[in-house]
């Protein structure tokens, strides 16, 4: 079991940043990755159609032998994580993106003030508030749903990614925050503008990227369970699918994964 690969989807091409920060950390381990591109962005979905999706993923994920399957997705976190998890029962391991950041929060910014950003659905879910209820940790959510199109359409580290991010940033409700989350895949990709924004300001926040805090909780429970892949000489051969292939979707995943890779069509319904 500790051979078979690990299975990671997003509604798009955005969750690639948590497949990056897989393969840094984790150079043994194969990846299957799935991009909904068919029917991206997820922010703006209900959460039936949601974890209609989903549902439909692990189907692809499973048939490829996946030990565990991470949802690098915040919205299909909040929307579908429960229903993935009972839903491929024992096949697989089922891990989101939501969970390891919270136990970060918790653990890192009790009695302090927290921003946190993401899609409309995230924010609108309520579901970090309810994690994060009696852990003493002033929170406070902003739906940024300009950042993860902007992104995808490659407007990063320029003057239009700098002035939608400062809009964003300068809201009154994150005035006092010490620590922003980034409760969304894509923006790891922006992280960088974000505390050049806050270091403009003479302000002391910390930024929290949410691949790397996932990559780390993937890496421990994979040791934890004894599913870690075993050093080969041989460099793994990941696999990356999208349900609606497009030329612009090929450029873009240099973006998010930092190489260039091939993407394979896989359409959910005929």
């Amino acid at each position: 079991m500790s051979s078979a690969p690990i299975g990671v989807f997003d509604s798009g091409i955005g969750g690639m940043t948590v497949a990056r920060a897989l393969t840094q950390r984790l150079p043994h381990e194969r990846l299957v990755y799935f991009g909904d591109t068919a029917h991206l962005p997820y922010g703006d979905k209900s959460a039936a159609a949601i974890q209609a999706y989903s549902v439909k993923i692990c189907d692809v994920l499973l048939q490829h032998g996946c030990k565990v399957i991470l949802i690098a997705c915040n919205s299909a976190s909040a929307a579908a994580f429960d229903l993935v998890k009972a839903y491929i029962g024992s096949k697989a391991h089922a891990l989101n993106v939501i969970d390891p950041t919270v136990q970060l929060v918790r653990e890192t910014y009790a009695g302090r003030h927290v921003g946190l950003i993401g899609t409309k659905q995230t924010v609108g879910s309520g579901v970090y508030d309810r994690r994060l209820d009696g852990a003493n940790v002033d929170l406070v959510s902003l739906a940024t749903p300009l950042l993860a199109p902007m992104i995808e359409d490659g407007f990063v580290d320029d003057a239009v990614s700098n002035q939608v991010i400062k809009a964003y940033l300068d809201d009154p409700s994150l005035e006092r925050i010490e620590a922003l989350v980034l409760a969304c895949t894509h923006y790891p990709l922006i992280a960088p503008q974000m505390r050049a924004h806050y270091a403009a300001q003479a302000r002391a926040v910390d930024v929290l990227d949410s691949s790397d805090v996932v990559a780390r909780h993937v890496e421990a429970f994979l040791t934890l369970q004894g599913l870690a892949a075993t050093a080969s000489t041989a460099a793994p051969e990941h696999r990356f699918f999208v349900s609606d292939y497009t030329d612009g979707f090929e450029a873009t995943t240099r973006l998010f994964f930092g190489q260039h890779v091939d993407l394979v069509p896989h359409v959910l319904w005929e």
